[in-house]
């Protein structure tokens, strides 16, 4: 085309994971390189909506992701991908873990990674657009028995989310009560299936908000 690539980075857990395929080896196929989740309806609307943007979409979640796991690929999924939009979701895997194993990072912790690894895209490219989607779950599958255990992890580490974002000037994506929201219209696991993961409508939930609040970002390309 001529035209230097847009690049649009999807990082997180398997939330953004989404099953794509994974390694070099299985690049060359298109079809799966995105997953089937909110990154891939993402990269589907805005694809189709500005192809003369040449835009480039990536995905780099991996399933199982806690903050610190992120952080140890950072490198080489994320800097060296020179995004122009970063956008991020992480933290539930941290409250899972902090649960069962005692592994998950605290708030403490999890504001200090997540910081730098912001500080480090900002370094490689100081005019990188960043997105952080808060991490969500409803009281529904294999979580809702403990799921006041659940909430009280997980809550300060939305309101790290929140304020790293705004510490650095990124868009905050809300998502926890959008899904509450929607459970006066269908029940919890209409969205999110096993109170983590969300159903192909949840997903299309995240694409819409991520789009309401991240959009103009595209506009100004």
């Amino acid at each position: 085309m001529g035209k230097t690539e847009k690049i649009i980075l999807f990082q997180g857990d398997s939330i953004t994971d989404g099953g794509r395929l994974k390694g070099k080896e299985n690049a060359w196929d298109l079809n799966h390189q995105m997953g089937h989740g909110y990154a891939f309806l993402i990269n589907a609307a805005m694809g189709c909506r500005y192809p003369e943007k040449n835009l480039r979409f990536y995905n780099r979640g991996v399933s199982g992701n806690r903050v610190g796991d992120l952080y140890g690929r950072w490198m080489e999924d994320t800097i060296c991908l020179k995004p122009d939009i970063l956008s991020v979701m992480v933290g539930i895997n941290d409250c899972g873990s902090t649960l069962h194993d005692g592994a998950g990072s605290s708030p403490a912790r999890f504001e200090k990674i997540y910081q730098l690894m912001l500080e480090e895209a900002r370094e490689a490219n100081p005019g990188v657009k960043i997105v952080l989607c808060e991490p969500f779950a409803l009281p529904v599958g294999p979580i809702q028995e403990d799921f006041a255990a659940w909430n009280k992890l997980l809550r300060p580490l939305q309101e790290k989310v929140r304020s790293i974002a705004e510490k650095n000037k990124a868009v905050f994506v809300p998502l926890q009560d959008r899904f509450q929201e929607l459970l006066s219209v269908r029940e919890a696991e209409y969205w999110v299936w096993d109170g983590v993961h969300p159903t192909v409508c949840g997903h299309q939930i995240i694409a819409r908000q991520w789009l309401d609040y991240a959009g103009h970002f595209f506009e100004e390309m």
